[in-house]
């Protein structure tokens, strides 16, 4: 037997074992980006599985192999602030084994008490370390000394192989094979499970998050590396190095392949799912569906399947998300403003914007011994034309301005 065939056996077996504990997540075709890209587009709903995503499905398979071999086993340790602690957490509840979960301090409760509900009384959650290198060693120094077993979220071939299970069920949904599978890429753990599958039978594209690409910088060192800084927004894919096991699979492909989604970008898929289709989407969640745009020559009159790999989306962050969208769009923007200090300054200004110019940040601090103060400013508007109007009104007025929006130091401390 093959290898290939050999992974066939062992994902089938996966996912008929996991049948056990929750049904298949849908494919769903999507009208509306059928209709934008021109192809037949499918969404394979990890967000609807119990959990909300797809973490489940490795930890059910790691966990069942281990029990296999050893009954007694019961005590199982993680380290996650997400969806891997959360999956890991319905497992243990299931199997009636003994969790502790390690996570950071900073984690949000929100993803604590989730993780607590799947867990029930099966799981100990830990809080140790501001950052996850902190507690992913203190998990393992737990497991060292406890003799737990100790369940990594991505580099496992076991996990590896329970993540497959998803690309069984497309399989299975469509009567065969895709042309074309859009893989979101964090740890590389799916991505390396549904190609292991599928093998050279459907062509593939890859995507991760600007801020976070682990995939690409290894494929370019020929071995996996450890990147020097990840923007944490896209948390459910922000790795800052690939796995060994995943890369073994994933090493093959051209970095053409492995596309780099922005993460203000990311935003404004985020709230055209949940405007247009009402599906939550988390930053991660979204890759898939964000990158289409740049690849939409290749998917033209295809069958094409964009992985949905998580729907844990925190409300709390959706001003954040609506703002970092919107300055992505370009309709709204941030200025430092240099503002004359005497009667009739700022009225002159604000006769300056336009009908649909509207001010969603002002602050303003005089200082009795200059003739100028500074104004930071936030304008948000239908379209982002409009600027260049009301750019060409502040220069034709004399005004001296700086556009701060996409700066990101000075964002950061002021906006």
């Amino acid at each position: 037997m093959s290898s290939q065939q050999d992974f066939h056996t062992r994902a089938r077996a996966a996912e008929r074992a996991m049948r056990q504990v929750f049904p298949e997540t849908p494919l769903q075709r999507n009208v509306h980006l059928s209709e934008r890209f021109g192809c037949d587009l499918y969404l394979k709903r990890e967000d609807l599985s119990p959990v909300r995503s797809y973490k489940l499905r490795g930890a059910f398979n790691a966990m069942r192999k281990v029990l296999d071999v050893a009954p007694a086993s019961r005590l199982f340790v993680c380290a996650s602030a997400g969806n891997h602690a959360q999956g890991v957490a319905f497992m243990c509840q299931h199997f009636g084994v003994q969790g502790v979960i390690f996570m950071p301090v900073t984690t949000p409760q929100q993803k604590i008490q989730k993780t607590r509900i799947f867990g029930g009384g099966a799981v100990e959650i830990r809080l140790t370390g501001d950052y996850f290198d902190d507690t992913l060693a203190e998990a393992q120094r737990f497991c060292a000394t406890e003799g737990g077993h100790f369940l990594a979220p991505f580099d496992d071939e076991d996990v590896i192989e329970g993540q497959a299970s998803v690309a069984v069920e497309i399989a299975d949904q469509f009567g065969g094979a895709p042309d074309h599978i859009i893989l979101p890429v964090g740890g590389g753990g799916l991505s390396a499970g549904v190609c292991q599958y599928f093998g050279d039978a459907v062509h593939y594209s890859f995507v991760e998050p600007e801020g976070g690409t682990s995939l690409a910088a290894a494929i370019r060192a020929g071995a996996p590396v450890t990147l020097d800084r990840v923007d944490s927004f896209v948390d459910g894919a922000a790795v800052a190095r690939i796995g060994k096991a995943p890369f073994r699979t994933l090493k093959k492909f051209d970095i053409s392949n492995v596309y780099a989604a922005p993460e203000d970008r990311i935003c404004t898929t985020i709230l055209e799912m949940l405007n247009v289709e009402g599906i939550v989407l988390e930053p991660a969640g979204a890759l898939a569906i964000d990158v289409l745009a740049d690849m939409a020559d290749q998917i033209a009159g295809k069958r094409v399947v964009c992985i949905t790999s998580g729907g844990n989306f925190d409300f709390e962050r959706l001003p954040e998300v609506k703002e970092r969208a919107q300055r992505f769009s370009g309709v709204k923007k941030y200025f430092i403003l240099r503002l004359p200090q005497r009667p009739g300054a700022l009225k002159e200004f604000l006769s300056i914007l336009g009908p649909e110019d509207d001010i969603a940040r002002f602050e303003y601090l005089k200082k009795s011994a200059r003739n100028f103060g500074s104004v930071l400013i936030g304008i948000e508007t239908s379209k982002r034309e409009n600027f260049d109007t009301l750019l060409t009104r502040l220069d034709e007025a004399g005004f001296t301005y700086r556009d701060i929006t996409n700066d990101n130091i000075l964002a950061e401390f002021l906006i």
